[in-house]
């Protein structure tokens, strides 16, 4: 989304993570996605990296605009919030704790972000920004996980939120352009 908001043309390729690109290992040892390569050779191998770069090459809609709060948000959910949500959708593979345990520790970020979608239309304020763009996916994720008890959840202002990324313009176009 950064990359189109900024208008940023890209060459999007599938990858199949179990059978790995020679092209993909050769840029990027480590093998994980995405991966931007730049035309001048330089790669970018995290979502956030690419996200800033992108936004630093322009920002039509001011992302990079937000309060101090955009970042230690995006770091909650990147390293807290996303370890719980992968146990939340792979608890047979962290059979340590049952399923609900690892929603209700994911869910203290969920609070954090009802809390603030209560006051604000956006994570940060009134203006979308990095944050919005950069954790909705993530929260789109743990959405899907059980759709009837986040439908249910009590955090319907964060649902809101979600669903007004997931209807957008924006993600729409997105979205079609990786089909």
């Amino acid at each position: 989304m950064a990359l189109c908001s900024a208008g940023i043309a890209v060459e999007i390729r599938e990858v199949d993570l179990k059978n790995k690109p020679v092209h993909l290992l050769a840029i990027s040892p480590k093998g994980t996605v995405p991966v931007l390569q730049l035309v001048n050779g330089d790669v970018l191998e995290e979502s956030l990296v690419i996200m800033n770069w992108a936004l630093t090459q322009a920002d039509p809609e001011h992302w990079l605009n937000a309060n101090d709060e955009a970042e230690s948000l995006i770091k909650w959910n990147d390293v807290e919030f996303k370890y719980y949500l992968d146990r939340y959708k792979y608890a047979d593979r962290y059979p340590e704790f049952p399923q609900d345990y690892y929603r209700q520790q994911a869910a203290r970020f969920l609070i954090e972000l009802n809390e603030r979608l209560k006051r604000n239309r956006y994570l940060c304020g009134q203006q979308i920004s990095i944050a919005d763009v950069g954790i909705f996916p993530f929260i789109r994720q743990f959405a899907s996980v059980d759709r009837e008890w986040w439908q249910d959840s009590p955090f319907q202002v964060v649902n809101n939120w979600l669903q007004s990324f997931v209807e957008s313009e924006l993600f729409t176009l997105v979205m079609k352009q990786q089909r």
